[in-house]
């Protein structure tokens, strides 16, 4: 049985007859409604578990040897990247053949998204701030954060709010989201029997995990988080740049202002180390007239990071307000454009 029907439409009887692009607008509607309840166990920490295991197995193995560990990654990699993406095929078979699996198939479309529950994280450091409790507002930042929270005033607490915000937009909700629309873009596209929406979102949050739990230059690391650091880098790499070329218009800038916007912000996130941290943080910061970037701690050491929008304001509450709308806005216009791209397909 074809996963599609010719007509490039879900049929009755398998997924409920759903459009594949329905089954992301759904999933889409699921995280922002109800984000990741607490109840319920969560893909992503089973990614974390796997993780921690296969680390602890790669680096008895491995020892302090720089090539084993960059095998050892490399295998971490693979297998749980390719674990991942095998399981989202296997849900949507099983969607296919028993119907009644389609909600479960929309929960886990639903999990791969972060956009609630970053803006929930976000809000309730505002939260703290606007009640004054600096402890609470460092302890709540620290959460979602890399860099060292203790010791952070107001402004700097803002500053990295708006930062994360920023950032994590992209690599949370815009990249697994471009992922969903490319696997429901190929079953449109008559590709029936290709990993679809759920496949590809689980092999990226896969690489995401891999690099937020491995990727740091330190210590063993160095070696065994290259490859889920560098695979998560080129996941995110084109997804980013829609992000840089769509944003402007999701915040209403006159056409007239688009590409001064846009090369303003390329020419600022250049001096990022990141090949997407700093262009993601580069666009909202210059979209919406806000002054990101500066000297940041890691772990006791001092990093300066490029100064976005130099001339702009600093980033206050409202500012970071305005950010979790406009990660609202843009997802709905990636959908708009979704639907007139596969649509007509048949």
């Amino acid at each position: 049985m074809s996963l599609l029907q010719p007509a490039g439409v879900l049929g009755v009887g398998s997924l409920a007859g759903l459009h594949p692009l329905l089954l992301v607008v759904l999933a889409c509607a699921l995280d922002r409604l109800v984000g990741d309840p607490p109840c319920c166990p969560h893909p992503v920490v089973l990614m974390g578990w796997w993780i921690s295991r296969l680390r602890q197995l790669g680096e008895r193995w491995a020892g302090d040897t720089p090539w084993r560990l960059r095998l050892a990654g490399g295998l971490i990699t693979l297998g749980l990247v390719g674990g991942s993406a095998l399981a989202g095929v296997l849900l949507e078979r099983l969607a296919l053949v028993v119907p009644q699996a389609t909600p479960l198939l929309l929960i886990a479309l639903g999990s791969a998204l972060a956009g609630r529950s970053l803006a929930q994280a976000v809000q309730a450091v505002l939260a703290a701030l606007a009640a004054d409790d600096l402890p609470l507002a460092r302890q709540r930042l620290g959460w979602i954060v890399g860099r060292d929270t203790e010791g952070l005033d107001g402004p700097e607490i803002l500053r990295a709010a708006a930062e994360t915000a920023s950032e994590n937009a992209v690599d949370g909700l815009f990249a697994p989201l471009f992922w969903m629309l490319l696997g429901a873009g190929l079953w449109c596209a008559g590709l029936t029997q290709a990993p679809g929406p759920l496949a590809l979102a689980w092999g990226f949050k896969a690489a995401s995990t891999l690099d937020s739990m491995l990727g740091y230059r330190r210590g063993r690391l160095r070696w065994l988080g290259t490859a889920g650091a560098r695979l998560d880098d080129l996941l995110v790499w084109l997804p980013c740049r829609l992000v840089l070329l769509t944003l402007p218009l999701a915040a209403g800038l006159p056409p007239r202002a688009l590409a001064g916007t846009i090369q303003a912000a390329r020419r600022d996130g250049a001096g990022d180390p990141s090949p997407n941290a700093g262009l993601s943080q580069a666009i909202y910061a210059h979209c919406l007239g806000v002054r990101l970037g500066g000297l940041n701690h890691y772990q006791g050491q001092a990093r300066r990071k490029p100064l976005l929008a130099a001339n702009a304001e600093a980033a206050d509450a409202a500012a970071v307000e305005r950010i979790l709308r406009l990660n609202g806005r843009l997802a709905l216009l990636w959908l708009l454009g979704a639907a007139t791209l596969l649509l007509p397909l048949r």
